[in-house]
């Protein structure tokens, strides 16, 4: 066989194994193999690996290092490697909008976009230091690799695979990995309302919060120490650590009232208990929890 002909068969062969497969006519199933699902216009799917870990950190300007390999803090069965730029909230604000313009395309993993709808979807002014700043958050995006478990699902690859300006139409051309998929399996996702986190820009701990808590069908009780952690915090300081989780709870709080999702919080012994209202589909999935729970003698649980 000659050179050539070899290479045109691994060629191919590539091209196959990336290449998404249509669901046979026969299927129950109604989306491609690949497919990210869709959500509605007024909120953002996030993966809840994202959401309960430090991987989108509640940062500060100007604090970013660069990590190799490093296993970030995450909540429960998450595990994540990651290396590259340390990532913050307005990272995740780019990537969020990337993927809400990926779900459910005729070709979700290659977007065609320019700088002024992205940033429109973002509810940010089409201004030059904005563009500058989102310009960096995709170059950062780009140069990340992270390893991600979470229950019977993993991911090993980048946020982002590949990002140019196309300069015969000056649009952005930006692929994602097929395989990301699989962190938005049903359940291992959340529905994130965008208009409180619009209300939250400038506050990056309460967006954390406001994803860590909206990721949670009922959340329950969290040390602030844990929060911190989870959120990626730098504070070493226990006391200015809570001013600050204080100063973003009642953040949060106010934006979700101010956008009928009613949410309140108090903190004992250090401890946060919030109680918020959950989803429609998070109601769901409590009410299948509950009734596939043992009964007493007397049907009660």
């Amino acid at each position: 066989m000659h050179l050539t002909e070899k290479i045109a068969r691994l060629q191919k062969a590539s091209l196959e194994r990336y290449t998404p497969k249509a669901v046979p006519a026969h299927s129950d199933a109604a989306t491609p193999a690949y497919q990210i699902p869709f959500w509605p216009e007024a909120t953002r799917g996030v993966p809840n690996a994202v959401l309960r870990s430090a991987l989108f950190a509640a940062t500060k300007k100007g604090t970013r290092r660069y990590i190799d390999r490093e296993q970030l803090h995450a909540q429960g069965d998450i595990r994540i490697l990651y290396s590259g730029p340390w990532l913050g909230q307005c990272d995740l604000d780019a990537w969020e909008t990337i993927v809400h313009l990926a779900r459910s395309s005729t070709n979700s993993f290659e977007i065609r976009t320019t700088s002024y709808h992205l940033l429109k979807l973002q509810s940010k002014a089409d201004a030059g230091t904005n563009r500058k700043t989102l310009h960096n958050c995709i170059v950062r995006l780009k140069a990340t690799a992270v390893e991600v478990k979470h229950g019977n699902y993993s991911y090993v690859g980048s946020l982002i695979d590949e990002a140019f300006r196309d300069e015969d139409t000056n649009q952005y051309v930006i692929r994602l990995n097929p395989r990301l998929c699989s962190l938005f399996v049903q359940g291992s996702f959340t529905r994130v309302d965008w208009n409180v986190r619009r209300s939250l820009a400038g506050k990056p701990l309460a967006q954390w919060l406001h994803g860590y808590f909206s990721s949670h069908a009922k959340p329950f009780p969290v040390r602030i120490e844990t929060l911190l952690r989870l959120a990626g915090s730098s504070d070493e300081s226990a006391s200015s650590g809570e001013q600050n989780v204080r100063r973003a709870l009642d953040a949060l709080a106010q934006a979700s009232n101010e956008n009928a999702q009613p949410l309140s919080y108090t903190i004992h012994n250090k401890t946060v208990h919030v109680v918020r209202q959950p989803s429609k589909t998070q109601r769901k999935h409590l009410e299948n929890r509950s009734s596939h729970q043992p009964k007493g003698p007397q049907g009660i649980p």
